[in-house]
């Protein structure tokens, strides 16, 4: 071999290497650069998660301080630091305040590092204070859910439960046993049931009974205060007061309320209630027994739904129609707080929401009972988270017409088809709308409304006054 055409291919190797060399280089600086980049992202994402975690802190010191401290308008921006105390970025903070009579605040946290001011993370979370409406079911006392009751939210008891049905959320119960009032024999579960095959007695094994529990049972678990609702009633009252939305005492049977999707309510008088068969008695002896339906009655105001307000009534109250686009809340109870004059809230005709996306909301807060009357639908919807806080929700036991006899006992309207139930249930006793005779509704749902987690009707009871998370969505 020539020693020129040595040269040539020496002269090819290297330029060979060298490309390769720059190629390599140019490889191992762009990783190096990824690499670099990929930390500064962490250290951002770290940065704005750390500014959600100092504001939480700082709503559990002052939770009504929506501007860091400050009093003016955001955005409100602190240096964060590392491990070692070296500032390395910074957080900026932006945060909405909770909408009228909402405990929802919404907090954007925006991430950087001074190594880097391009990279940015945000993150927007929403917290909220939790309140009644969390639940599709809760009663202060014991619970029984017979069959033919489907309920689709979280039911909670402070007493013991006794479910039949189907529980498509999870059952809870503050107790371990309980003597079940509904029949004899020893202590049983927390949270059991009599479908075949009935639950063993303690301390037995639970069994697993996806069939009645499908996402479970749990007992047991904290206590719920309801006297909280006590505390919102008086709230309620002088926000009413407030805003000219107050009804005192009638004078008469109570008021009833009609709600519209034109935003307009109107506010009758009850003069008379309606007239019951003579052959329909209480012969259950329950407390508070009666039709429970309007007669007659006389009109007293109109006005505009106050979206995001509360409409208090010093009386029984009757509420039926439609709402379109609001939040409301509706309470009825008499003042000063005594159990011979507590006040009740009734629906006998449907009761709407327009909306199912959250923008409708609906409170019905009763001191007493929540009452379906004996001339209600026998299609009954009803939409609204619903309090009866020192009574129970409800039918009353109206004896049935027997064939046999022709006797009339309490009419038609004793037997009814289906109720259904979307919001939630919140009660001081039992809850019932059925009876092993068939009095009653045969069908009954109880739809938890998902919306109530983060947008429950305005100045709804809380059961804390902590914040916890509702959402989290990185943005950026």
């Amino acid at each position: 071999m020539k020693k020129g055409q040595i040269a040539v291919e020496l002269l090819f190797l290297s330029a060979v290497v060298a490309s390769m060399i720059t190629g390599f280089v140019s490889l191992a600086t762009s990783l190096l650069q990824i690499s670099v980049r990929s930390q500064n992202k962490l250290q951002a994402f770290m940065a704005a998660e750390a500014g959600i975690e100092y504001y939480r802190w700082h709503l559990a010191h002052a939770g009504q301080d929506f501007t860091d401290g400050t009093g003016l308008a955001g955005p409100y921006v602190h240096y964060y630091y590392d491990k070692d105390g070296t500032k390395i970025g910074q957080f900026s903070l932006d945060i909405v305040p909770p909408p009228t009579g909402s405990t929802v605040v919404t907090i954007t946290s925006t991430g950087s590092v001074l190594a880097d001011s391009s990279v940015r993370k945000v993150i927007r979370v929403k917290l909220g204070k939790s309140s009644f409406a969390n639940y599709g079911v809760a009663v202060n006392g014991d619970l029984m859910i017979g069959s033919g009751t489907e309920t689709f939210g979280p039911v909670f008891a402070n007493g013991g439960i006794h479910f039949d049905g189907i529980a498509h959320n999870i059952v809870e119960s503050a107790q371990t046993s309980y003597d079940d009032p509904t029949h004899g024999g020893g202590a049983e579960f927390g949270v059991h049931t009599h479908v075949d095959p009935i639950d063993p007695l303690p301390p037995a094994a639970v069994p697993n009974r996806p069939d009645v529990f499908m996402a479970g049972r749990a007992f047991p678990v904290p206590a719920v205060d309801f006297t909280k609702v006590t505390q919102s009633l008086a709230s309620l009252k002088a926000q009413a007061q407030a805003s000219g939305t107050y009804y005192a005492s009638s004078s008469a049977f109570g008021y009833e309320l009609v709600l519209t999707t034109s935003g307009i309510y109107s506010v009758y008088k009850v003069t008379t209630t309606a007239q019951i068969p003579n052959s329909c008695t209480n012969t259950s002896n329950e407390p508070g027994w009666a039709g429970w339906s309007v007669g007659s009655e006389s009109f007293v105001a109109s006005g505009t739904i106050p979206d995001g307000g509360v409409l208090f009534f010093e009386d029984d109250l009757w509420v039926k129609g439609q709402i379109q686009g609001k939040r409301l809340t509706v309470a009825a109870a008499r003042f000063p707080d005594n159990a011979s004059t507590w006040a009740n809230i009734m629906v006998n005709s449907s009761t709407l929401y327009t909306n199912y996306n959250g923008s409708d909301s609906l409170g019905l807060i009763a001191q007493n009972n929540f009452n379906v009357g004996l001339y209600s639908e026998d299609i009954l919807r009803i939409d609204a988270a619903i309090v009866a806080q020192n009574g129970r929700i409800g039918r009353y036991y109206y004896s049935p017409p027997n064939i046999s006899n022709n006797s009339q006992k309490c009419g038609d309207t004793v037997i009814r088809q289906k109720i259904t139930f979307y919001g939630s249930l919140i009660s001081g006793g039992q809850y019932g709308f059925g009876f092993n005779d068939s009095s009653g509704y045969q069908e009954r749902d109880i739809i938890y409304d998902a919306n109530l987690f983060a947008n429950q009707p305005p100045n709804f009871p809380l059961t804390t006054d902590q914040y916890s998370l509702v959402s989290w969505t990185e943005v950026q």
